[in-house]
């Protein structure tokens, strides 16, 4: 069955559409998505790119590219976060917290080697990413 969820920026002028099952869901810990987010870890959900579409503002969609990994998409009205591409992997992961109809349930932690917030949640703790995304696939205890 096919599952489409809408999500929105801070001011809602932006609005995603995501649609189909979400690879995966979890938490990165990256010094990276910790800045960007404000936060000490950064929720995220990945789809596959052809699986995520902005319906509503582009005019309002900015763009900030720190490294070639990550295209950081954001509403240029509120500076609210919209999804972030991973053009070398094919992959776009979007906030949970934008989407309302989502039901969040992580299955992995991301880049656990520079937490600055350990978490005792018996999830997967890879010490950066996973081997098939360019990383180690190397897990890390609680």
């Amino acid at each position: 069955m096919d599952q489409s969820h809408t999500g929105i920026c801070f001011c809602g002028a932006v609005t995603v559409e995501v649609r189909s099952a979400p690879l995966e869901m979890g938490y990165c810990h990256c010094s990276s998505c910790r800045s960007h987010s404000g936060a000490p870890v950064s929720a995220y959900v990945l789809w596959k790119q052809d699986d995520v579409k902005i319906t509503k503002g582009m005019e309002f969609v900015g763009r900030f590219k720190k490294t070639e990994m990550s295209d950081r998409h954001f509403c240029k009205k509120c500076g609210g976060h919209v999804l972030v591409t991973h053009p070398g992997l094919g992959l776009t992961h979007v906030y949970p917290a934008s989407f309302p109809t989502l039901t969040f349930k992580p299955t992995v932690h991301l880049n656990y080697a520079e937490t600055v917030l350990p978490m005792k949640d018996g999830l997967p703790k890879l010490r950066d990413f996973p081997a098939e995304a360019g990383g180690s696939g190397q897990t890390m205890p609680e």
